[in-house]
């Protein structure tokens, strides 16, 4: 009577063993889903450049993957977009075929977001019922889950915040948006980078420091990414495009960094104080990042020493579009072709690749 008690008891521990199969298969399906994220993060921001994000003003989770198809679906959409302010204040003059320009961005940015829901959801209950998780990976997978739904809510709320008395997004709405795609990014590469055999790695010195200052430059570079997000909303990268001076100095004022009251209205609101906070983020991020190098390849070896130099090499390729990306600004409007647009999505691209960097350096010190 005792065995049968026990024998079901007995049958996780053979179902669940974390075998090289399983973690190959979980760590191959994560890395998809992290790749589909990434391709999302792109095309919401050449949505964003585009101004196309408000060109669908309804939400609708499951229909809305079909776009208008017939002439007289395509003039409906169009008209209920030219009740919002953006239409009248900024495209006055937009005909049905501009109209269907920015509408393919904005469709193309919310399908890439079902199939990314469509991915996790199928991948994750088919490794579920067949017993493929290892444990103390289910919790992990359902809390990746559960941020993809926050996602989609918080899209739709962003999309609101300029319906009816903005002609754009609030740009803390963009910035939380932005930031739950970067951590749904970042959780699946790291929970990746937990399964399988890792490549040979040895620190001889100062574990608890390297693995300490890689968490630092992981955290930091999530406050980096939201800077980015209030930049773009604010359109910040418009002003001062100059470097490395910024308002004829190398700071700005302090009457002119907290000219709104109350104060801490200007870390999202004032557009020159969340560019001079991008700026330094930028600056202490490099410091971090060159002293990790430093560190790692005098104490440590294999890929604990050049993953340091692989983070270093992006985050100075990084700093580097930036700067391209401030003072080669144009004067571009609407959905013009402009060769700025395409630097400015190569700045959002790379940033993302700091993070999936950062992300593994971490996670592989995490485990030394």
């Amino acid at each position: 009577m005792v065995e049968v008690f026990h024998f079901p008891h007995q049958v996780p521990d053979v179902v669940h063993r974390p075998t090289p199969r399983n973690a190959i298969a979980l760590r191959n399906w994560l890395y998809l889903v992290a790749a589909l994220v990434f391709a999302m993060v792109l095309v919401g921001g050449a949505t964003r450049l585009t101004e196309s994000g408000l060109s669908i003003v309804e939400w609708k989770p499951v229909t809305g993957v079909i776009p208008p198809l017939s002439a007289a679906e395509w003039q409906a959409a169009f008209d209920d977009y030219k009740k919002i302010p953006q239409f009248a204040q900024m495209f006055p003059d937009m005909d049905v075929d501009g109209f269907k320009a920015i509408y393919a961005w904005e469709w193309a940015h919310r399908l890439l977001g079902r199939l990314i829901g469509l991915v996790f959801a199928v991948g994750l209950a088919w490794f579920w019922l067949r017993g493929r998780i290892p444990p103390g990976y289910k919790g992990k997978l359902l809390f990746i889950l559960a941020l993809g739904g926050l996602e989609g809510v918080v899209g739709w709320w962003m999309v609101k915040s300029g319906l009816s008395q903005r002609v754009d997004v609030a740009q803390e709405r963009l910035a939380i948006h932005l930031l739950i795609a970067s951590l749904i990014f970042s959780a699946c590469l790291w929970v990746a980078g937990g399964l399988g055999e890792p490549r040979p790695s040895h620190i001889h010195a100062g574990r608890g420091r390297l693995r300490f200052v890689s968490k630092l430059t992981l955290g930091l570079v999530f406050i980096q990414l939201g800077l980015g997000g209030l930049v773009a909303g604010l359109r910040a990268g418009r002003i001062d495009n100059t470097w490395p001076l910024m308002e004829g100095g190398f700071a700005p004022s302090v009457e002119t960094l907290f000219r709104l009251d109350p104060w801490w209205l200007n870390l999202v609101n004032n557009e020159v104080t969340v560019q001079f906070m991008h700026r330094t983020m930028a600056y202490v991020i490099f410091v971090i990042v060159f002293l990790h190098l430093l560190d790692a390849a005098a104490n440590a070896t294999g890929m604990a020493a050049r993953g340091a130099a692989i983070l270093f090499g992006h985050v100075l390729g990084q700093i580097a579009l930036g700067v391209a990306a401030l003072v080669l600004v144009e004067g571009y409007w609407y959905w013009a072709n402009t060769p700025h647009i395409l630097l400015a999505l190569a700045h959002q691209a790379i940033g993302v690749a700091v993070l999936a960097v950062a992300t593994l350096q971490a996670r592989r010190l995490h485990a030394l």
